[in-house]
């Protein structure tokens, strides 16, 4: 009997067949990433449209009116004289170094305590009870003394954004160090290893993620506090541009003001996620959305 395919062509089609759900795999990731990118889009214009809408009906909810609040189209008028003017670059750089200074001090310091604190009793016992007396104290409050301890504005701007990152990321590294398996650490020493091996190679490791996620609600406070230090003693700023926008009355740059911090804060955090990512191929967050 003679068979209705060649050999060959039925070992062509069954390859074809076995490679037709790999080659399906990464359009459907494809497709679902442009779903996610549309989703997202359109709650933006959702917001938009809503906040277009309450201008121009110039709605009076009692306790919130929008009568006064500057239109999208008003809005977008002054991020493009912004983004002429000569001082946006000032104002950029300004914001950027202090929270650079202020959060790469932060997370250091931040990082060491926590995980001290964390892996051992005496650092627990003697560091931990004078940062929990300090840490309900917003950073707002230290504004007037960081004035009085530094000789220069900008000293006590950098330090204002430094509290701010300081104890979300402390305590996240606490949390993330007490949270490692002892069952691994047990292991770990029963084949050896020992000091900082152990601290380099299990612990921190461990709790890597939890430090990620720290630094990351770190660089959100440390722009929420730069902006409060900035609308008091700075002269440039994001911070300072939004409260003088406020004082010669033009509304639509606060709410620029507000966006553009907004969109530095949600960008840098962005970067440290992604970068968090990159550093810990191991950790898969559970229940990830897909």
């Amino acid at each position: 009997m003679s068979s209705l395919h060649p050999p060959s062509a039925l070992a062509a089609l069954a390859a074809v067949a076995a490679e037709a759900p790999r080659a399906a795999l990464p359009a459907t990731a494809h497709a679902r990433r442009w779903g996610r990118l549309g989703a997202q889009l359109a709650s933006v214009a959702a917001c938009l449209l809503m906040w277009h809408l309450a201008v121009q009906l110039r709605l009076n909810l009692g306790l919130i009116t929008f009568a006064n609040v500057p239109s999208p189209a008003e809005v977008l008028e002054a991020a493009w004289a912004l983004l002429h003017s000569p001082k946006l670059a000032g104002h950029l750089v300004s914001s950027l170094l202090r929270v650079g200074l202020g959060f790469g001090i932060a997370a250091v310091l931040g990082v060491v305590l926590g995980l001290a604190v964390g892996r051992w009793r005496w650092a627990r016992n003697f560091l931990l009870p004078p940062l929990e007396v300090l840490r309900p104290i917003p950073a707002v409050a230290w504004i007037p003394l960081s004035i009085l301890m530094f000789p220069s504005s900008e000293g006590s701007m950098v330090f204002i954004t430094f509290v701010g990152a300081l104890f979300p990321i402390l305590l996240n590294t606490i949390h993330g160090v007490e949270s490692v398996d002892a069952r691994l650490v047990a292991s770990a020493r029963s084949l050896g290893t020992r000091g900082w091996r152990l601290f380099s190679e299990v612990i921190a490791p461990s709790a890597a993620p939890s430090i990620v996620t720290g630094l990351s609600i770190g660089m959100g406070t440390c722009w929420f506090c730069l902006v409060t230090a900035e609308m008091i003693a700075g002269q440039f700023g994001i911070g300072y541009y939004t409260w003088e926008s406020y004082t010669v009355q033009n509304y639509a740059g606060i709410v620029v003001g507000m966006l553009l911090i907004g969109a530095l804060g949600m960008g840098s955090s962005a970067i440290i996620r992604r970068a968090g990512e990159r550093l810990m191929p191991w950790h898969r967050p559970q229940g990830a959305a897909q």
